[in-house]
């Protein structure tokens, strides 16, 4: 199938494309609680013609078009936030609205845009019959608002389903990314010795010891080192919450927890960033503490628990690897410019795919960052189309590079 035809297909779709993100939004899915929305997705995939529409132990849900030797896979995480402060929202959350080109509601951007330019490519490959050199296989994953990577860490280890290259469809404004910073998540624990507020010198504030570290791990932020060749940029670290409690309010507290969230560039890990926490509090003078990487506990909605550390590993490919070439390619083709190659400021599921396993990924989705999280989150149904598009070219131009 040749670009031309790509395009007219994906231009066929737009409509479709867009009744069926629509169609998503309206039946809200959080983090372990996306039973309903991954049967509404079934129905759909099935309907678009996939073949082998099976949903996995964490609820996961895939689908392919082929049957080549080996597998490329489309990536969208179908979880969404929560919808923060409703007053915000000019249109409900969860209406789908489609007006002036435009797809309203929470997850339209992150990324549900990807999952349906997804359905609408496999609808594009399956009409045109591709027998190709790949299984192109669409997946609709899970958990990934609560713990990005989970998914995947389980269909990698648990159920041996490997990709041999992976494309992650969170929003990239259409730009073709290859990799963005890891990060994890880090609790400090801290006691002190309680005594009576009357007389503080008695004892030893967890509170005063806090600050102090808070502070340390400010200045510890602005030391931290861009990777070799600038391309992900500085690792960050930012205090998130503190919590401090003691025997009353008439007392000095005892007890204090920070929680931060590190943002590791290349060359770090979740070692070093611990490493470089305990030195700093060390430094500022604080003592009775402890650093660690708490664990995420959560059961998916199928009832199963799998578990993992909240560390996510840094991943990036070269500029001239042969997945970054084929997307180029594809996407000349379709548009006869080369498309902008660059890079995430958030985290994504190929923490895990490219991270943990090395599995090479890149990233094309439909909407911004920028909308991620966000009130009044939008999707461009221009976006979907390009998207889609670009997705069902793909699988051809791969073959040339792979």
């Amino acid at each position: 199938m040749n670009s031309k035809d790509i395009l007219e297909k994906a231009k066929k779709y737009r409509d479709y494309s867009a009744q069926n993100l629509s169609k998503m939004i309206q039946v809200p899915g959080f983090s372990c609680t996306e039973k309903e929305r991954v049967l509404l997705l079934k129905k759909l995939c099935e309907e678009a013609g996939m073949e082998d529409v099976h949903i996995d132990g964490l609820g996961s849900l895939l689908g392919r078009v082929g049957k080549g030797k080996k597998k490329l896979v489309f990536d969208a995480h179908i979880d969404t936030v929560g919808v923060g402060d409703p007053s915000q929202w000019k249109n409900p959350p969860h209406s789908g609205l489609i007006k002036d080109g435009l797809v309203h509601g929470r997850g339209s951007s992150d990324q549900l845009g990807g999952a349906a330019s997804m359905i609408t490519a496999a609808r594009i490959l399956k009409e045109a019959a591709y027998d190709g050199d790949f299984t192109v296989w669409f997946a609709f994953t899970t958990i990934e608002e609560d713990c990005d990577g989970l998914c995947w860490k389980y269909l990698i280890e648990e159920e041996k389903f490997v990709p041999d290259f992976l494309v992650s469809t969170e929003p990239t404004s259409c730009r073709l990314y290859r990799g963005h910073r890891g990060r994890m998540e880090i609790q400090i624990d801290i006691k002190g010795i309680s005594c009576h507020g009357s007389a503080p010198e008695r004892g030893e504030s967890a509170a005063y010891k806090a600050a102090r570290a808070a502070l340390a791990l400010e200045k510890l932020n602005t030391e931290l080192k861009p990777d070799d060749d600038g391309f992900l940029g500085k690792g960050t670290i930012v205090v998130s919450q503190i919590k401090v409690h003691g025997p009353s309010q008439c007392a000095v507290p005892d007890q204090a927890m920070l929680y931060c969230d590190r943002r590791l560039t290349w060359g770090e890990d979740d070692k070093l960033a611990i490493s470089q926490v305990e030195k700093a509090l060390t430094a500022a003078g604080v003592d009775k503490f402890s650093v660690k990487m708490p664990e995420y506990a959560q059961p998916a909605y199928t009832g199963l628990l799998y578990k993992q550390e909240l560390y996510f590993p840094t991943w990036k490919i070269p500029a001239n690897h042969p997945l970054v070439a084929a997307g180029e390619e594809a996407y000349v083709g379709l548009y006869s410019k080369k498309p902008v190659v660059d890079k995430w400021t958030f985290s994504t599921n190929c923490v895990a795919v490219c991270g943990r396993h090395q599995i090479p990924c890149i990233g094309f989705g439909p909407g911004d960052e920028s909308q991620a999280h966000a009130p009044n989150e939008i999707n461009r149904i221009d976006d979907l189309e390009i998207a889609s598009a670009f997705y069902a070219s793909l699988a051809y131009s791969l073959a040339k590079h792979a």
